[in-house]
C-alpha cells in the first residue's frame, strides 16, 4: 500500500541553454513547464495512476512546439521527422517503446499500446507505423510536425521530454519522448526509447527519465544505473542521480529527472541548463531552466 504521498517531475531537454535567450522565449518555456506540471499534479492528487499521469504529461509536451518531441521536432538530414518514445510501469516492469515513427501524433501513446496490446517491448520504423494504423491512433502528415524555428535551429539543445511520477498507491511510472538529433542520419536511435538507458521505472527503487547525448546514456545504461546504485549500494536517489551525472557521464552529456518510491525527487544535469519542474503532495511546485 502507498503512503498517500505523490510526487512528479518533468523535463524538456538539456543542453547549451544560454541565459541570454530572449525573455519572451524563457517565459514561454517556463509557462509550458508549469502547465505540464499542473496537469500531472492534478491527476495524481485526484488518485490517478502514475502511468496515466506520465502519459498525459508527455502527450501535452509532444503537442507543444517549443519542445523537440512531436510538434516542433528536429529535422533529420533528409528534412523529415522521426520520433522515439518509451513508457514503463514500475509496478510490473511492463514497458513499451517505439523508434523512428513518422506519422503518430503522440508517440508516447503508441509506446503504451505496444506495452499493453502486443507481446513485444520495442517496435521500430515502418512496422511501428503500421502498428499505429492497426491501433487507429491519431496520425498526421509528417509535415504537420514542422516549425520555422526548428528549421532555423539557432540553438543547440538535446531535445527530449520526459515525466516521472509516484502515485498515492506507491506505484512509479515514467515516459520519455523525443524528436531526436538535428540532422541525424542512417536510422540513428538515441537513448529515449531504450529501456534502461533513457527510461526506467521500478517500484522497488525509482523512476528515471534521461535527456542528452543518447549514445553516452546507452553505453552506461544510465537510467537503470540510478536504480542499481539505490538497490545495491543503498544510495539515496539524490546521491545516485548525482553519481551518474557527475561521475559516470562527462560534462555536457545531459541530465535526468528521477523520483523515488518514497517521493524524493532528483533533478540533475551537467550542461548549462535543463528545462525542468517538480511538484509533490507536500506543496512543492517549481520550474526552472538554470540553477
Amino acid at each position: 500500500m502507498g503512503s498517500g504521498r505523490f510526487a512528479i517531475a518533468v523535463h524538456g531537454g538539456a543542453g547549451r541553454l544560454d541565459r541570454d535567450m530572449p525573455a519572451s522565449l524563457r517565459d514561454a518555456y517556463l509557462a509550458s513547464l508549469r502547465i505540464a506540471l499542473r496537469l500531472g499534479r492534478t491527476r495524481l492528487a485526484r488518485d490517478g495512476s502514475a502511468l496515466d499521469a506520465v502519459e498525459a504529461v508527455v502527450r501535452l509536451l509532444e503537442d507543444d512546439p517549443l519542445f523537440n518531441a512531436g510538434k516542433g521536432a528536429a529535422f533529420t538530414a533528409d528534412g523529415r521527422h522521426e520520433f522515439d518514445a518509451s513508457i514503463m510501469d514500475g509496478r510490473t516492469l511492463a514497458c513499451g517503446a517505439v523508434a523512428a515513427v513518422r506519422t503518430a501524433r503522440n508517440p508516447v501513446s503508441l509506446a503504451r499500446l505496444v506495452m499493453e496490446k502486443t507481446p513485444y517491448v520495442f517496435l521500430a520504423g515502418a512496422g511501428a507505423d503500421r502498428f499505429a494504423v492497426a491501433m487507429k491512433v491519431e496520425r498526421v502528415p509528417n509535415r504537420w510536425f514542422d516549425t520555422a524555428r526548428r528549421r532555423r535551429q539557432l540553438r543547440q539543445t538535446r531535445g527530449t521530454v520526459g515525466c516521472v511520477a509516484l502515485d498515492v498507491r506507491g506505484h512509479l511510472a515514467v515516459a520519455t519522448s523525443t524528436g531526436g538529433m538535428t540532422g541525424k542520419r542512417w536510422g540513428r536511435v538515441g537513448d529515449s526509447p531504450v529501456i534502461g538507458a533513457g527510461t526506467w521505472a521500478d517500484d522497488a527503487t525509482c523512476a528515471v527519465s534521461c535527456t542528452g547525448a543518447g549514445e553516452e546514456f546507452i553505453r552506461r545504461a544510465a537510467a537503470h544505473e540510478v536504480s542499481a546504485l539505490m538497490r545495491h549500494r543503498k544510495m539515496s536517489i539524490g546521491a545516485a542521480a548525482r553519481t551518474v551525472i557527475t561521475k559516470e557521464l562527462k560534462r555536457g552529456d545531459g541530465g535526468l529527472i528521477a523520483v523515488s518510491r518514497s517521493g524524493e525527487i532528483a533533478l540533475r544535469y551537467n550542461t548549462l541548463g535543463m528545462f525542468r519542474g517538480a511538484a509533490d503532495s507536500r506543496g512543492r511546485f517549481d520550474v526552472a531552466i538554470w540553477e
